[in-house]
């Protein structure tokens, strides 16, 4: 196998696992109940996928200007997904959105004698 021939399958691979995480994050964008949870879904196809597609990419193209302008995207995805995703989770708290959260019952009650007065 020549050095090319493997590039290309390493990086068709982990374009290929991006892709994955791309469809998983789309899937729970669809399934989770509230902004929140679906805001992690969109966050995981922001840095995972798109981070592994692009990846991939960068290794089938080689050291060129193609893979220096991924680079660049990479970063722009990596610092601007999650300050984008903190925005929306900060101006829905602001609307009065709430977050579904479910009592654990399973958690220790908290005693009395640790109250403060």
């Amino acid at each position: 196998m020549t050095l090319e021939l493997i590039r290309f399958w390493v990086g068709g691979g982990l374009a290929v696992i991006g892709a994955l995480f791309t469809v998983v994050g789309a899937l729970g964008l669809l399934r989770m109940p509230d902004v929140f949870s679906r805001l992690h879904a969109a966050s995981v196809i922001d840095t995972a996928g798109a981070g592994l597609i692009f990846v991939g990419l960068i290794i089938i193209e080689g050291f060129t200007l193609v893979s220096v302008k991924l680079v660049f995207l990479i970063l722009m995805f990596g610092l601007l997904g999650p300050v984008a995703a903190h925005a929306v989770a900060r101006a829905a708290l602001r609307a009065g959105v709430k977050p579904l959260v479910e009592k654990d019952d399973t958690a220790p009650a908290e005693e009395a004698s640790s109250s403060k007065p």
